[in-house]
């Protein structure tokens, strides 16, 4: 088989076989099942980590969660997508994610409250991968760091899911990964 057969690029040589199996994944983002369709004995109502009920497509356009392309090679330990393929949105876990960064921004004392939405809005921003990701990132490390304490710690913990690699390198350094 081609490289270009195992990417998916030969779109006119594909068999039922090949493309995305679906996944299974609870609503605070652990991944129970990333071959759903291929190994359903796998999958699990609920989280047994959280006890979260889990889903396998997208609450706002139902359709299905990628999981591990079938027939790749790959090794790497499958990481639940932030947004749908399909419809954009964000999935339950960016969600959840997203809001309790953002609470804790607004908690920091050490911030003004017009500089704990200013951090709440770069949040938004920081996640989505854009060109303004880059002036977010700017604006981030800014008020964290004015924020001092365990601020810096939370939100890098907190946000190493969210953001790219770019952004993490733009926020915490080239050794972010």
């Amino acid at each position: 088989m081609s490289i270009e057969r195992v990417r998916g690029w030969d779109k006119d040589e594909e068999d039922e076989t090949e493309g995305f199996d679906a996944a299974q994944i609870c609503l605070n983002g652990h991944a129970i099942n990333s071959a759903v369709k291929s190994l359903p004995q796998f999958s699990e109502k609920f989280c047994k980590n959280c006890g979260e009920h889990t889903i396998q497509t997208c609450p706002e356009c139902q359709t299905e969660i990628r999981g591990y392309y079938i027939g790749s090679l790959s090794t790497a330990a499958y990481i639940p997508p932030r947004f749908c393929h399909d419809c954009g949105k964000p999935y339950p876990w960016t969600s959840c994610r997203l809001e309790a960064v953002k609470a804790y921004a607004q908690e920091l004392q050490a911030l003004t409250p017009e500089e704990g939405v200013q951090l709440a809005v770069s949040l938004d921003e920081l996640v989505k991968d854009t060109p303004m990701a880059q002036v977010a990132a700017g604006r981030f490390k800014r008020l964290v760091t004015k924020a001092g304490g365990e601020a810096p710690g939370f939100s890098k913990e907190m946000l190493a899911y969210l953001v790219s690699e770019t952004v993490k390198k733009a926020i915490w350094g080239p050794t972010s990964a």
